[in-house]
């Protein structure tokens, strides 16, 4: 961003770091959109072109109980028209001494299981044929409400309609211990992937104790050997951090011998870097010649190995949801979220196919469609076009004729609860003229980049 104040171009920041860190002096000056709203985006963008600093860091509250985040019923534009991402609860439960998450976006806040649902039905009926569901902590879901996690899933499988595919986020191993057999009914069903994404971060407990992780090894190890027996071929996906304050060989060595030990396909794997104002940043930190020798072995022993040889031969269903980044195939991906990629054919974009594997790579498959294969529309509807606003009823969406003037309205399904200043009581781009379409079409495009930044970057902890 400082080139872009070089150029004289307006900044508006988000995320993690200048909800937890307002007061650093690279921020000053810049408007700042916390991580409870994201949704007055637009008024934010308005005043920034202005040139007033906005900064909105408070946190939402209802009676006094902190609310979840942005509502989940906000029009946004899908970064893949074919999936949508959707965050169950925002916060956290842990304290974990190396993160900054639980600084930034507090405790635990789920959102109703209600709403969820709701946004799912909706987003099938606008063509999504894939559903992620994105947390700080997937497992921790519903403590703060009296529900859990299972009793969501169950209620969004019914959601799913036939040939769609629902994707699990991140878990840590504390809060599923107590739900494992409902976890493993759920992830051998035929609309949900067999994967989790499960942080170890070490298979050291004086290191996991440091790191007040709330879980030791023989935790971790319990629940991947029972979702690998009751879920046959089941996807465990995990992260490691190298380096971590006062870990020593043998430390390191117990890591080494874990990953040696699972071979797990996808493997995160992140050298210690202190942030600013956790405890983290004051224990004793190891030489950064060591952290790095220590990541470098890491990846060396996650690259030895190829996850996906045995399976060359194989027929396989797969749902084909994107474009390869060189652009020569589509990517689609088996039961058990594996990457396979299929030859790049119009037809089979948004739909579930079989392919036979004829190849295999560290982080891939390739298939070919079978001659005999039944071919699945996923999508109960037409997706919505690729920058098109989810969440917006036709009326919304059509430009009248003849320069008509008049007011859109959202969908009745939407309740008004903001104010005036927010997104849907702006005018029109046809009420404004080209300074209210520049406005909109910037605050929408920032707008889609925060969703999607918002509920990705749950993915890995922070």
């Amino acid at each position: 961003f400082r080139k872009a104040q070089e150029e004289k171009k307006k900044v508006v920041l988000a995320g993690c770091v200048p909800q937890a860190q307002p007061r650093q002096d690279y921020l000053k000056g810049l408007s700042i959109i916390g991580v409870q709203q994201i949704d007055r985006v637009v008024e934010v963008v308005e005043e920034t072109i202005k040139g007033h600093s906005v900064r909105l860091l408070g946190q939402k509250k209802d009676k006094g109980k902190r609310l979840g985040g942005a509502r989940l019923d906000l029009p946004k534009i899908r970064r893949n028209p074919l999936i949508e991402i959707i965050s169950i609860n925002t916060g956290c439960l842990n304290a974990c001494t190396y993160c900054k998450t639980k600084h930034a976006r507090g405790d635990l806040a789920s959102y109703p299981i209600e709403e969820l649902v709701d946004r799912a039905k909706q987003s099938f009926q606008e063509g999504v044929c894939e559903i992620w569901l994105t947390s700080e902590d997937t497992g921790a879901y519903g403590r703060d409400i009296g529900t859990d996690l299972p009793t969501l899933l169950w209620k969004l499988v019914e959601a799913i309609p036939e040939g769609a595919m629902l994707r699990l986020g991140m878990t840590n191993p504390p809060y599923i211990l107590e739900h494992l057999e409902e976890m493993a009914k759920i992830l051998n069903h035929p609309r949900v992937y067999a994967f989790l994404h499960i942080p170890v971060q070490s298979a050291s407990d004086s290191v996991l104790m440091d790191m007040k992780r709330e879980y030791c090894v023989a935790d971790f190890k319990q629940v991947v050997d029972f979702l690998k027996e009751k879920v046959p071929g089941i996807t465990i996906a995990t992260d490691i951090i190298c380096g971590f304050p006062g870990e020593t060989d043998e430390d390191f060595q117990e890591t080494m011998k874990l990953v040696e030990q699972y071979r797990f396909p996808s493997l995160f794997i992140n050298q210690f870097y202190p942030r600013p104002g956790t405890p983290a940043a004051k224990m004793h930190q190891v030489p950064a010649a060591v952290k790095k020798q220590r990541t470098k072995d890491l990846s060396q022993l996650f690259h030895s190995y190829n996850p996906y040889d045995h399976k060359v031969g194989e027929r396989q269903r797969v749902l084909v949801t994107e474009e390869s980044f060189d652009s020569n195939y589509y990517v689609a991906h088996n039961p058990f979220y594996e990457q396979v990629l299929v030859p790049k054919d119009p037809q089979l974009m948004g739909k579930m196919v079989e392919v036979k594997i004829y190849e295999a790579g560290k982080h891939f498959m390739k298939g070919q469609p079978v001659s005999d294969a039944k071919v699945y529309t996923a999508s109960i509807t037409r997706p919505l076009a690729k920058g098109e606003v989810s969440g917006l009823t036709e009326e919304f969406r059509c430009t009248p004729q003849n320069g008509t003037n008049w007011t859109a309205r959202p969908s009745a399904e939407i309740p008004v609860k903001t104010p005036l200043s927010s997104w849907m009581t702006l005018q029109l781009p046809w009420q404004q003229g080209g300074g209210g379409l520049k406005i909109l079409s910037v605050s929408l495009a920032l707008l889609a980049v925060l969703v999607v930044f918002y509920c990705r970057g749950t993915k890995t902890e922070l």
